[in-house]
């Protein structure tokens, strides 16, 4: 078990706006897309935001670019470092080729071949190391020595995490009258970022009360640490995640548990056959490419992991697809 720190540099609704602003002119707006037949099979009003078509192919390129364009000269100048499987590592190289500052990414070796040739083509110095999250913090540690280099964390960064809640921020801002929202957990970024852009755009709001969204995370059954944590009301490691969403096998970060347990409703779990035909659905249905990943909060509702959602509004993002069309999961 870890401990929460006393104090922790947590970011808020306003910082989530503000970030909205410093990225508005590197970030695209991504569409809110709807598919009358998955309308039809689930018996809701499905609205989907497709962070499948932000830059990078995620909406880890808002975070990234909050935490780049947040630097000061100086810091900037030192260039940035980070370690990932992939998307946040492709989304800080471009955010710092944007900026002009070096970049150096430490890379897992079983990343998906598509996502660490996506680092590399941006930019970045790759840097490879053994798939286990103490060799990426080890590698990670010993390259910034040398390099002097700041450390911009994949999700647990007060920055990162109000940068990806400008996803959540745009659809509510476009469809401000859904019932609840569904989004993706692995480390926690994107959750707790959308968390905080809910409930900044709902006032008064929290967690179980209406009005307002309900923010509800969705984790593979394989990789459950956040859904064990947010049930114990204590931070819990990650023991041998096994999923074919791996941009969902990182435990959850301290800042993210925390914000996570302050404003999020629910966390649910599913399985990996649901995963698999989410993504399919997807793919057939709407014509548009995600990973497996992005397919986990619609997998939600082939689970039946939600009760009484009959009629309502139902907010899902599509957190991207980079997908390795040589290791499709069917």
């Amino acid at each position: 078990m870890r401990t929460l720190p006393p104090e922790l540099d947590l970011p808020t609704a306003t910082d989530v706006e503000r970030a909205a602003g410093r990225i508005r002119p590197f970030a695209r707006r991504t569409p809110v897309l709807t598919a009358t037949s998955l309308d039809a099979l689930f018996g809701v009003r499905l609205f989907f935001k497709c962070e499948n078509f932000q830059r990078v192919g995620a909406f880890k390129f808002r975070g990234a670019c909050n935490a780049v364009q947040s630097l000061s000269e100086a810091d900037a100048a030192r260039g940035v470092a980070t370690h990932s499987s992939g998307n946040h590592g492709a989304a800080l190289a471009l955010a710092a080729r944007l900026r002009g500052v070096p970049c150096t990414v430490v890379v897992p070796r079983s990343a998906p071949e598509v996502k660490r040739a996506a680092v590399a083509a941006y930019g970045a110095d790759v840097v490879l190391c053994e798939p286990t999250l103490e060799a990426r913090e080890t590698t990670l540690a010993k390259a910034v020595a040398e390099s002097g280099q700041v450390v911009v964390h994949p999700y647990d960064d007060a920055r990162v995490i109000a940068g990806q809640g400008t996803a959540a921020l745009e659809l509510v801002h476009e469809v401000p009258d859904l019932d609840i929202l569904l989004v993706p957990i692995g480390g926690g970024g994107l959750a707790s970022g959308t968390a905080l852009a809910v409930r900044g755009a709902s006032p008064g709001t929290s967690p179980g009360t209406s009005p307002g969204t309900r923010v509800v995370a969705v984790e593979p059954l394989g990789a459950d640490d956040a859904y064990r944590s947010f049930r114990s009301g204590e931070l819990l490691p990650s023991i041998a995640p096994d999923t074919i969403a791996d941009g969902l096998l990182t435990s959850l970060g301290v800042r993210n548990f925390e914000l996570v347990r302050r404003h999020v409703d629910d966390i649910v779990r599913v399985s990996e056959e649901a995963i698999a035909r989410a993504m399919r659905l997807v793919w057939e249905r709407m014509k548009i490419v995600v990973e497996p990943s992005a397919a986990v909060p619609l997998a939600a509702l082939l689970d039946g992991a939600l009760d009484g959602l009959a009629g309502q509004r139902v907010g899902i993002v599509l957190s991207g697809g980079n997908v390795d069309l040589d290791r499709l999961p069917w």
